[in-house]
């Protein structure tokens, strides 16, 4: 069985979830908002009305009226969310519409999530109509949040879109000049350097680090039986500011309680040039060309099987000016990067 992740591995995911989640965790109220007349948007000064208003049951506390003019209504009546990553913690998330009194338009979603010490975050989804400013606060709050109270984007996340359709948000570029940053796009089929490779004696080495003569594991996709194969060459691109495309793949499992709905949430990142193969349920494509919510085997750190894991959310940008790599074993034609099955080159 292969170790559980070291403090560095954890902490580049943590980092590459932030960045990769950020500015993608946006909800779309469209079939809500059908519901009622003249949808209007949340304002700022609402936005920042609502985060003063309290509960103080979130178990009792269903339907709260604020200043006459407000309404915390809980959302379908559900019950509340458990949900327990990585890190073996589990927290609560409650979910409240947030509604204006006059013509009862619902104007955006109040979340409450509650650590396991008891500490309480509050956040407000604005409604798909909100202006741009609205929503870039909504982005620097959850920010801020997810600093403190690590994986919080994620799991927030997840749990929106269970309950909400999900839709990418696409944010403003912000003043950048984006033919400066345009990847380059070409053969090579490779990694990043600082991409974790397993390796046969259950620990993990940075791709750049790996040597010839090196064993690590290759997995058979068809059995999940793995095997020790020796590299015998480490392929070393020329640094360019290769194109780069990022999966965020995540298992979760949950089960309802008298409680409430309990959730296990594992989540890995892996990242590569858009043309390296992948092995995905469907068959072997590109990894530029996998979809999201396809499956695609991963190891589970804590049992030492191998499950299928779901793409959760693809992105593709350019990785800055950087070598890329490759192993070229003598046998096998996988290996597990960042947890991940990929294809030998």
């Amino acid at each position: 069985m292969l170790k559980p992740l070291n403090n560095y591995h954890k902490q580049i995911i943590m980092q590459k979830i932030t960045l990769l989640l950020i500015l993608a965790v946006a909800i779309s109220f469209a079939k809500a908002q059908q519901k009622t007349t003249n949808p209007r948007p949340l304002t700022m000064a609402e936005y920042d009305k609502a985060k003063t208003y309290s509960v103080a049951d979130l178990d009792k506390d269903t339907y709260l009226k604020f200043d006459n003019s407000y309404i915390l209504d809980r959302y379908e009546a559900r019950k509340p969310y458990f949900i327990t990553g990585d890190d073996g913690l589990k927290k609560r998330i409650d979910l409240y519409k947030f509604i204006a009194k006059e013509g009862m338009q619902e104007i955006g979603l109040m979340v409450f999530y509650t650590t396991e010490s008891g500490k309480l975050y509050k956040v407000l989804v604005p409604d798909f109509t909100a202006e741009s400013a609205v929503w870039e606060k909504y982005f620097q709050d959850i920010d801020n949040i997810n600093k403190e109270e690590k994986n919080f984007v994620l799991k927030l996340s997840y749990i929106l879109s269970k309950e909400l359709a999900y839709q990418q948000y696409k944010v403003l570029n912000a003043g950048k000049n984006l033919s400066e940053e345009a990847g380059t796009y070409g053969s090579d089929i490779c990694f990043p350097g600082d991409e974790l490779v397993a390796m046969a004696n259950g620990g993990e080495k940075r791709l750049k680090d790996v040597k010839p003569g090196d064993e690590v594991l290759t997995v058979d996709p068809r059995t999940k039986v793995r095997s020790a194969v020796k590299v015998k060459e480490l392929t070393i691109h020329e640094a360019k500011n290769y194109a780069l495309t990022s999966l965020i793949l995540i298992a979760g499992k949950s089960s309802k309680t008298a409680y409430g709905t309990e959730i296990n949430l594992s989540a890995k990142i892996l990242k590569a040039t858009p043309n390296h193969p992948m092995s995905t349920k469907k068959g072997k494509v590109k990894i530029g060309a996998v979809k999201e919510g396809e499956e695609i085997l991963c190891l589970n750190e804590k049992t030492g099987k191998y499950e299928s894991y779901l793409v959760w959310k693809k992105e593709e940008s350019a990785g800055g000016r950087q070598n890329v790599y490759n192993i070229i074993a003598d046998a096998g034609n996988t290996f597990i990067m960042n947890g991940v099955m990929v294809m030998q080159k």
